[in-house]
């Protein structure tokens, strides 16, 4: 009954808001704003529904949608392994971010999307260059999230592993890496969104394929019920992939001694009620 109403709490506000939007958008009749329900039948129909009309993944799913979640999770991941591995190299050196962190702190500031001609020239118009756009957006948050991470780890367990006398890479791997997985995750949650944004702009130009390109044509030809199906689809992706990540990350940290007495709290209140 409390998982009931805990889920009811968490999507009461996002009801109401879709009630409003319906209620103004139906009552306004405006074009270029449709209703929600007319955007999620069209989206119905464009993805889930054959030329008869049966239930059947269509071309779009198959040629836009999924490259574009592959473009997606490759750049994150590739973003993800080295954001750690240099983080966490970085993280232990005493002296590594005062030559490095300048540099990082310029690149850092580059909007991205601003340099997606720079890497059309140097890789052209294709899924590498795609790739190497998202990599290059969501590297930061991760790296330097994994160097506070590192940094943070508690005296206490740095001298207990040096007593017992613990080889380097299992100090890595047992000690470093676990006390900073907190501040790892926030930067996956944050370059997740980073990434299907520079999905998105890395396919907006110079390509007849994908969300982004999906998304540009139905603008150029005024489909404005196409283009808020495309809009609605991103915010969905979006979703899914940050709640996927939040129960990794519930699971990944369940050994946390303050996530521990969360949980055994909640069990003890609900074994009392």
């Amino acid at each position: 009954m409390k998982r009931v109403t805990g889920l009811a709490q968490r999507w009461i506000v996002f009801a109401i808001a879709v009630v409003v939007w319906q209620l103004l958008t139906a009552s306004a009749q405006n074009v270029y704003f449709p209703t929600p329900w007319q955007i999620l039948h069209h989206g119905w129909k464009l993805w889930f529904l054959d030329e008869n009309g049966d239930f059947a993944l269509t071309d779009a799913v198959t040629d836009d949608i999924l490259p574009s979640l592959g473009r997606v999770l490759g750049g994150w991941a590739l973003a993800a392994l080295v954001g750690v591995v240099i983080g966490t190299a970085l993280g232990r050196s005493r002296t590594g971010m005062q030559y490095v962190g300048p540099l990082f702190a310029f690149f850092r500031s580059l909007p991205s999307p601003a340099l997606l001609p720079v890497f059309i020239v140097l890789l052209g118009l294709n899924d590498d260059m795609k790739i190497a756009l998202i990599v290059f957006g969501c590297v930061w948050p991760i790296l330097l999230n994994t160097v506070d991470g590192v940094r943070s780890v508690d005296g206490v367990k740095t001298d207990t592993a040096r007593a017992f006398r613990t080889s380097r890479p299992q100090w890595v791997a047992m000690v470093v890496l676990p006390a900073a997985l907190p501040k790892i995750f926030a930067g996956l949650r944050l370059s997740l969104a980073i990434a299907v944004i520079l999905m998105v702009v890395s396919e907006m130009v110079g390509d007849t394929v994908g969300i982004g390109a999906n998304l540009v044509e139905a603008q150029s030809q005024f489909d404005f019920l196409t283009m808020w199906a495309w809009i609605m689809l991103l915010g969905i992706i979006g979703y899914v992939l940050n709640l996927a990540l939040l129960a990794v990350e519930r699971r990944a940290l369940r050994w946390q001694p303050t996530r521990s007495a969360v949980a055994d709290a909640a069990r003890t209140a609900k074994a009392g009620g």
